[in-house]
């Protein structure tokens, strides 16, 4: 299954897009249904993992903390999502590597792979922020290929296409809204993290 769109943000500047796009806990504040994106090695457990629930996000957050825990490329990441499907709501355990993180270009890769509640799947996903060619704002670019099977892929794209749609499109609002806030208050804030990433 392919999905891919494009979202606009009229006055937030590609270099801001980034900042808050590279936060693993804005973006886990943004998907509706995940519980957290965390590093992980060998030893990571799903269930044992607790996250930080007041984690803060920018404005709010030390700059210098979340220059700490931005995604890095070469990275795996677990994930953990419970989303309704049809007439189930399963647990979705995923990891992800961050493939690529070119930060002069605004570009970001990952591949992954998770299971749930009798299925699996992987895919292959990534973002390009472009600036809007007639004002401050960001074009962001975004794209997932994934192959799922089992007792979800039997619902068909009719049941999973309608839920994927409806989970970027919360994301992208929930994210435009993040960086709208970081936006008016922001004085040098995402330049001082950029030039620590």
């Amino acid at each position: 299954m392919e999905f891919d769109g494009e979202f606009e943000l009229e006055d937030v500047p590609p270099e801001k897009a980034w900042v808050v796009l590279s936060d693993p806990i804005a973006v886990r504040n943004s998907l509706k249904g995940c519980q957290y994106i965390t590093p992980m090695d060998d030893d990571f457990s799903y269930d044992d993992y607790e996250a930080d629930e007041d984690a803060e996000t920018l404005p709010d957050a030390d700059p210098e903390a979340v220059a700490a825990r931005a995604f890095v490329e070469g990275q795996e990441y677990a994930a953990l999502m419970q989303v309704g499907v049809g007439s189930v709501k399963p647990r979705f355990e995923t990891s992800v590597t961050i493939q690529e993180r070119d930060e002069e270009e605004f570009i970001m890769t990952a591949t992954g792979t998770g299971t749930a509640s009798g299925s699996s799947f992987s895919m292959d996903s990534g973002m390009h922020i472009h600036p809007l060619e007639d004002g401050e704002g960001s074009r962001i670019e975004w794209w997932t290929e994934a192959d799922i099977s089992g007792r979800i892929a039997q619902l068909g794209s009719r049941v999973i296409n309608p839920v994927a749609n409806k989970i970027v499109n919360n994301f992208f609002s929930d994210i435009e809204k993040q960086m709208s806030d970081v936006d008016e208050t922001d004085s040098g804030i995402t330049d001082r993290i950029r030039g620590m990433l």
